[in-house]
């Protein structure tokens, strides 16, 4: 039982459903309705998959810094080993990519991708700071277009524009996320931008990322793309990024880590909540 909760706890099932469900919002901003239940069962496990894994390996390769940051994580706390660790990330790795060939061989390409830019963020980019954000970010906003390619739309409007605003979004939370985590990143020489030009510059630069994401929420609705009722779930995304924003920018230059992570994994459910609010309107024909 331990080794399941250890192997639960790496592959963090919030955010790897999360990859799923931008998938899924994906293809049924594609096609206007649900995809079918293969597209639909093969897109949202092959990058759950994928996702699992890239996180399990990050765990494997960021033992060092957890220690400081995170020792209550499964490796550094002793409930699993690094290579057990190791095997788990292959065999979802290898299933997620197996699932993805199953909507056709761009969706395998388009997945290999993914796995490629994670291995290498996790191998070599994570302490570059910036290039590293970008790598992450990258990797959030394809989950949308992968959506897209599964039903071979990837290049219809709605998709882009939730590629761009999850890219943004997920930036905005990496940058302020390196701002928490500096104590332990400079045990690992990372050259985040929290570290190169301190926590309060990180954060605010962090904002005012969070701020062009409050106003690309406008966008579809001045070009006419959505409905106004569909501006209830953005509205509410964006009430929580502010406030979240505020609450990390009165921190200051020395805030409580727990603190800070806080305010960020607000604004990650704000944005994971709208999505999935908006994804049910669409399906029930609001």
């Amino acid at each position: 039982m331990n080794l399941i909760k250890a192997s639960l706890t790496l592959i963090r099932p919030d955010l790897s459903m999360a990859a799923g469900i931008c998938v899924l919002t994906g293809q049924l901003l594609a096609l206007g309705e649900m995809s079918t239940p293969i597209q639909a069962l093969a897109g949202f496990f092959s990058v759950a998959l994928i996702s699992g894994a890239i996180l399990a390996l990050n765990d494997c390769i960021d033992v060092a810094s957890d220690m400081i940051n995170a020792p209550h994580r499964p490796i550094p706390s002793g409930m699993i080993s690094v290579q057990a660790a190791y095997t788990l990330a292959f065999a979802l790795l290898i299933a997620g990519l197996v699932l993805s060939f199953v909507t056709g061989i761009l969706s395998f390409g388009a997945a290999v991708v993914l796995a490629v830019v994670g291995s290498l963020y996790n191998w070599k980019f994570k302490k570059t700071g910036l290039p590293g954000n970008l790598m992450v970010s990258f990797s959030v906003g394809m989950t949308f277009v992968y959506g897209g390619i599964t039903v071979g739309l990837p290049f219809e409007k709605t998709v882009l524009f939730f590629g761009l605003l999850a890219s943004a979004l997920d930036l905005g939370e990496e940058i302020a996320a390196d701002a928490m985590d500096m104590e332990g990143d400079k045990e690992i020489n990372s050259n985040s931008i929290a570290i190169k030009f301190g926590r309060d510059m990180a954060l605010r630069i962090s904002s005012g990322i969070f701020g062009f994401v409050v106003l690309l929420t406008i966008v579809p609705f001045v070009l006419g793309w959505f409905r106004p009722v569909y501006l209830i779930p953005f509205i509410v995304m964006d009430i929580v990024i502010i406030y979240s924003v505020i609450n990390l920018l009165r921190t200051k230059g020395d805030p409580p880590a727990a603190e800070g992570r806080g305010y960020i994994k607000w604004i990650y459910r704000g944005s994971t909540a709208a999505i999935l609010a908006f994804l049910v309107m669409r399906l029930v024909g609001v």
